[in-house]
């Protein structure tokens, strides 16, 4: 690793430090996006690596107090989840617009409309991108839009990321089922719950690099889960068990190219910049569809997507962040 000097570009790294939360009596499932101290040393090395001087500075909280006591960073690299609201990974991206202060990833409200899973598949249906039919639930009485559908469902919160309130009970072959799970959702995560029409087919993840353009995939993830793990449902619980219920393998070239092809056309339509991950799945006729968006993707060294495909297509975590944060200072005309 090279050693800093001042001439290097002063980093600041925002983050939710997940033992933070725990301490404080925050539920383990409520905080499973936020971070652990191995993603910020990880980050920090690889930043240093890459010839950047790092500041790590911490939440949305930390950081009001940091910017208030007048100190300042040449950008910020920010994987902050944030707490509380549908807007909650938009919430330090915004006080850095507010203080003029450039970041690395998407904008404040790609973060704020990517998360919303309902307003993402909206924007991606206008552009013809094929994504499973849907019906957004924000109250019990919308429950009986699901009458209109015919066979499984899948229902989810509306903005939860790493599987969670996905279980078992989120694949419904019935309207019963669909109801009783939009229900228990809806009570649990105070927030809307999106149902689609469940695809029964190949499950992938792709990742990106690079803004507008420039951006480009990185390689395709095909996922497999065992059937004992929430029936072979990519849950919170097989998430948080990975290792002994998922796999991971680089699918053929064909299927990845189409993968790739839908993946790059949904991060550009929604505005994703410098790096982040498409979630797709084939239907029932072999078709990929766009599931969901992650512009704010998981960087765990070890356990999170991103770099578990970087790993199999023999990229180095070095070279990840090295191309993310290449984007963000192009971009940035730095």
């Amino acid at each position: 690793m090279k050693k800093s000097n001042q001439k290097e570009p002063l980093v600041g790294l925002t983050y939710d430090l997940k033992q933070d939360y725990l301490d404080k009596g925050y539920d383990p499932e409520v905080v499973a996006e936020f971070d652990s101290l191995d993603t910020i040393e990880g980050i920090e090395e690889a930043l240093q690596f890459n010839h950047y001087r790092v500041q790590r500075i911490g939440s949305i909280k930390e950081l009001t107090r940091f910017l208030n006591s007048g100190q300042t960073v040449d950008l910020v690299f920010n994987i902050a989840e944030g707490l509380n609201g549908i807007c909650r990974e938009a919430q330090i991206p915004c006080v850095l617009d507010a203080y003029s202060l450039a970041y690395v990833f998407s904008s404040s409200i790609v973060l704020a409309v990517a998360l919303h899973k309902g307003f993402t598949k909206a924007i991606l249906l206008k552009q013809g991108l094929l994504t499973p039919d849907y019906e957004m639930i924000n109250t019990p009485a919308d429950i009986e839009k699901l009458r209109r559908f015919v066979g499984p469902l899948f229902l989810k919160p509306v903005s939860g990321g790493t599987g969670i309130g996905i279980d078992s009970s989120s694949l419904c072959k019935d309207f019963s089922a669909a109801q009783e799970t939009a229900l228990k959702l809806l009570k649990k995560y105070q927030q809307p719950v999106i149902a689609e029409i469940y695809l029964p087919g190949r499950e992938f993840t792709v990742g990106i690099v690079g803004t507008g353009d420039d951006a480009k995939c990185i390689g395709t993830m095909e996922i497999k889960v065992k059937e004992e793990s929430d029936k072979g449902i990519y849950s919170y619980k097989t998430k948080m068990e990975y290792e002994d219920y998922a796999s991971y393998s680089i699918p053929e070239g064909a299927v990845a190219r189409e993968c790739e092809d839908v993946a790059l056309a949904s991060y550009r339509a929604l505005g994703c910049r410098d790096g982040g991950r498409i979630d797709l799945k084939m239907d029932d006729c072999g078709r990929v569809n766009f599931i969901e968006a992650n512009p704010l993707a998981g960087l765990n060294p070890k356990n999170s997507d991103l770099p578990i495909l970087c790993r199999l297509k023999g990229i180095s975590y070095h070279q990840l962040i090295g191309w993310i944060m290449d984007s963000a200072m192009k971009r940035l005309n730095r």
